[in-house]
């Protein structure tokens, strides 16, 4: 009896031990992909920057609240694809449990 109960203990632990690793193996690559979307965001800051201090320098002069205003806006349209997109994925998953 104490042999089979140690022997179910010892299954339990192998099972943890092997999803600690799955897990482990999950956060690895979580902050490589955090790490990418970091450098990525800075090359695009980098070049936001720049592009908008050429704008600025060009003769004639360029209407900056135009563009900063088109910048808002297509900031938003990006937001309400991603809302969107999130929402169908979410239907989906909701859709395939059924």
């Amino acid at each position: 009896q104490n042999e089979k109960e140690l022997q179910d203990v010892v299954k339990q632990q192998e099972e943890k031990i092997l999803q600690l690793i799955d897990k482990s193996g999950e956060v690895t690559r979580l902050k490589g992909e955090v790490s990418q979307l970091k450098r990525s965001l800075q090359r695009a800051e980098t070049e936001a920057k720049v592009l908008w201090e050429e704008t600025r320098k060009q003769e004639p002069k360029v209407d900056t609240a135009y563009i900063q205003e088109r910048v808002l806006l297509q900031q938003e349209v990006d937001k309400l694809r991603l809302l969107l997109l999130e929402k169908e994925d979410a239907n989906r998953l909701l859709s395939n449990k059924y």
